[in-house]
């Protein structure tokens, strides 16, 4: 489970520094699918995503907060900017894990608010 929980973070890492063919061939299955609303299903459809906003936000930052490994499953609870200015969002990749590989991917967002009641934050 530790080396899934690594292996996880590491891929998250590296698509946020813009290695995103480096992830994938390293801790994604050729059978992965995934769970963003945004996008087909598939594979190369969220990769081309990825791509895509590497494209646009090329100095995005992920800061881990909590990372968690139940079984096969991963879960991962970052801050993610897009950029230094950007508040950016809370955000959980929920990542299973077969045979070393990502084989299912589930991420849901809520964006950090400039103004929140909440004097706890949200990290």
């Amino acid at each position: 489970m530790e080396n899934n929980r690594s292996n996880a973070i590491d891929f998250l890492q590296l698509i946020v520094a813009g290695e995103i063919d480096k992830a994938y061939e390293k801790y994604v299955s050729e059978d992965f699918i995934h769970h963003n609303p945004y996008f087909a299903g598939d594979r190369e459809s969220l990769k081309q995503a990825m791509k895509q906003n590497d494209n646009a936000n090329p100095n995005k930052s992920l800061e881990v907060k909590i990372a968690i490994s139940e079984d096969d499953k991963v879960m991962v609870y970052s801050h993610l900017k897009q950029n230094d200015d950007d508040l950016g969002a809370a955000v959980v990749h929920i990542c299973r894990f077969h045979e070393g590989k990502i084989v299912e991917m589930w991420d849901v967002g809520q964006p950090v608010l400039e103004d929140s009641p909440n004097e706890n934050g949200m990290f």
